[in-house]
């Protein structure tokens, strides 16, 4: 079964073709600063080929929720060392998924309470956003969702401040001991805001033409892939999803040719967010064909994959890695249970987000290795 094969990603052999992708937990301590409970997680996950951090804010504008943790300050570095580590010890692989929300945020979260930032003005109507007005901390886990707040569109100076955050922010996780990073750009956050014709409405050379609304995608994954070495970035992308407002009027024809801007950069992999909601459509076949025919890199799927599909998707050469999302939270020996065919433990949704041990790291392995 080639779902249990090595495999290479970046410089280094993954032990499997299992991925944990990127799960906002909000665990971080004040200053969102990843901490030691954090760190337990991420090492008991460690048997995945790749595991690939929550998102992890570049700047304090990047932040859309309570309790997320950054990597822009010496603290967030160090508290990110503690995670790496004890990766690492596990003979884990782990990289930083770097993330800006765009406008999925709200003024109480942002700089001097500013208005967020976006592509364009636009407000995705019902697209909330999760904070904690009495500042009481992740251990409590409550909070409020409110509305996101009315955004401003960047200026072209603001643009580029940006791409050298994310730039920075690459450097910064490989000083943190992350073996690599991913680059968010889906799920209706700030590159995808750009990059669907909906949410960008811009009249520059990020607006406008396809080209354009790629270009800021483009010079994002230019700048991170000559920081840290281009083999050791990925991108996550999300091409047939509407999540928090993205809408584009032909997504095969954007996301194929980002696919081969991405191409030619010669990143490492591209990590596809399929819909993975009930009765969500299907990702068409001949996407998943030319992409493949267009990207010479590690493909990687994710949305809803059971052992069964993603050993499908595998040895059908379409995929070379398959990540499982929500079952990696309740099944921290995932990989195991797999490939032994065992039942998997349930989540408990109302410890998802906030809170403590419980829930996080406290579910039982399947056995004591």
């Amino acid at each position: 079964m080639k779902l249990f094969n090595e495999i290479k990603i970046g410089d280094k052999i993954a032990k499997n073709r299992i991925v944990m992708p990127p799960m906002t937990r909000s665990r971080a301590s004040k200053g969102d600063i990843a901490n030691e409970l954090m760190a337990e997680y991420y090492a008991q996950r460690a048997s995945a080929g790749l595991i690939v951090s929550e998102g992890t804010q570049i700047s304090q504008q990047g932040k859309g929720y309570a309790w997320t943790p950054g990597i822009y300050t010496p603290e967030q570095i160090d508290g990110w060392k503690k995670v790496t580590k004890a990766v690492h010890a596990q003979e884990g692989i782990i990289y930083a998924q770097l993330w800006h929300v765009g406008r999925v945020s709200h003024n109480s979260l942002q700089p001097n309470n500013q208005a967020p930032v976006s592509s364009s003005a636009l407000r995705a109507e019902g697209v909330k956003v999760f904070i904690d007005p009495e500042d009481r901390g992740p251990e409590a886990g409550t909070g409020e969702m409110v509305q996101h707040s009315m955004p401003r569109a960047l200026s072209i100076p603001e643009i580029r401040v940006i791409i050298k955050q994310y730039a920075q922010a690459a450097q910064n996780a490989i000083a943190a001991g992350f073996d690599g990073v991913e680059i968010h750009a889906a799920n209706g956050y700030l590159i995808n805001q750009f990059i669907d014709s909906e949410s960008n409405q811009r009249t520059d050379e990020y607006g406008g033409a396809l080209e354009n609304r790629l270009r800021f995608m483009r010079e994002v994954t230019e700048a991170v892939a000559d920081a840290i070495g281009k083999e050791k970035v990925g991108i996550r992308l999300a091409p047939f999803t509407t999540l928090q407002g993205t809408v584009d009027r032909n997504p095969s024809k954007t996301y194929l040719t980002a696919a081969r801007i991405l191409n030619e950069i010669g990143i490492g992999y591209i990590h596809i967010a399929e819909a993975d909601w009930d009765d969500a459509p299907e990702m068409p076949l001949t996407f998943k064909q030319e992409l493949r025919n267009l990207f010479s890199g590690v493909i990687i799927y994710a949305g809803k994959y059971t052992k069964e599909r993603a050993e499908k998707m595998i040895d059908s050469g379409l995929a070379d890695m398959v990540g499982f999302g929500r079952p990696f939270i309740a099944n921290p020996d995932l990989p195991y249970r797999l490939q032994n065919n065992l039942s998997l433990n349930e989540g408990n949704r109302l410890t998802y987000f906030g809170g403590t041990s419980n829930g996080y790291t406290d579910y039982p392995f399947a056995n004591l290795r």
